[in-house]
């Protein structure tokens, strides 16, 4: 939630099981992305994505949970 700006609602509302792990599809942060009015929380999502998609890749297509935590 810090990252994103977003709230809680919005977090838990997208938050998919995947395997063992609970993942927030890419699209959806790719939209957050796109539409958030905070460049500095664009810039901070953008950076998690990369984190998430390219160094610990769990699930294609997914960002792990957990790994909003190491980000932070």
């Amino acid at each position: 939630m810090n990252i994103t700006g977003m709230s809680e609602q919005w977090i838990t509302a997208r938050i998919k099981q995947k395997g063992k792990c609970k993942c927030i599809p890419w699209k959806n942060l790719r939209d957050l992305i796109l539409a958030h009015p905070d460049v500095k929380k664009k810039v901070d999502v953008f950076a998690l994505c990369i984190y998430g998609l390219v160094i610990f890749p769990r699930a294609l297509g997914y960002v792990d949970e957990a790994v909003s935590d190491h980000f932070e």
